[in-house]
């Protein structure tokens, strides 16, 4: 890793891109130049509107058909709210229908100069899985329902990029999971999660170390991630391996729907 600024003639929208790239779902839909994504996984970014692209028709025309695609689809409706979104006015709009921001989320970048040291931890492996065996430890791990465990499998099994799993296991049993998915030069990192009773014994370190390496030797030269904001633990692992704030996003969604 490098101590030198990541964010250099970084275009941080093609970030965004990449990102929407990484967390692609075969159950998703243009529409006018928004993005929605109406795959009932865990991760929110899989079930939102993502209005990242142009845009002509009214706001007053665009936010009804969202509500009713979601609707018919028994899922809660959610604007993704990036620096990126078109039209800019949408916020405000959504907002004035009553829609509550919630969720705050870094976006952060770190530079690969060299790969990161991978550690020892005592009493932990870490290991390649099958897509059925990650999807099922990170279920575990989050307590997730077997329709989202099911989601997760779609996206990891089919995705059209070059990826990577890992699991932590400490006496067989998963204490840790995190993937990394390559596109252009840069390494998203995504399902980063560890056992509450194994966290602060650098599990989380080791995962995301040896994802970073697997990175660095196919040619990635920054990696990215995205962090709850509140999420301080996380956070001070990555500084560690030199990731620092690019942006910031966060959800709208109607008062009884924020989750």
């Amino acid at each position: 890793m490098s101590g030198a600024a990541p964010l250099d003639g970084i275009d941080l929208r093609r970030v965004e891109e990449v990102g929407l790239n990484a967390l692609q779902t075969q159950r998703q839909l243009f529409y006018d130049g928004w993005l929605l994504r109406v795959s009932p996984g865990k991760a929110k970014r899989a079930r939102s509107v993502n209005a990242h692209f142009g845009s002509s028709l009214s706001l007053a025309q665009k936010i009804p058909y969202c509500e009713r695609i979601y609707a018919e689809r028994g899922l809660p409706v959610l604007f993704r709210i990036t620096p990126f979104v078109q039209p800019s006015g949408l916020e405000a709009e959504l907002a004035a229908r009553g829609y509550r921001s919630f969720e705050d989320t870094l976006v952060q970048l770190a530079r690969l100069d060299r790969p990161p040291d991978a550690p020892s931890i005592a009493g932990v492996d870490f290991v390649t899985p099958s897509p059925v065996a990650f999807a099922e430890a990170v279920g575990e791990l989050q307590q997730s329902s077997a329709e989202q465990r099911a989601a997760l499998l779609e996206r990891v099994a089919h995705t059209p990029l070059t990826t990577r799993a890992m699991i932590a296991t400490a006496d067989g049993q998963p204490v840790g999971t995190g993937t990394v998915m390559l596109e252009d030069g840069f390494a998203g990192i995504y399902s980063m999660v560890t056992a509450p009773p194994m966290r602060s014994r650098g599990i989380a370190g080791g995962i995301l170390a040896s994802l970073l390496a697997w990175a660095w030797e196919r040619g990635a030269a920054h990696a990215y991630l995205q962090v709850s904001a509140d999420n301080q633990g996380a956070i001070s692992v990555y500084r560690r391996f030199g990731f620092v704030d690019a942006y910031t996003y966060h959800y709208r969604g109607r008062p009884d729907e924020c989750h």
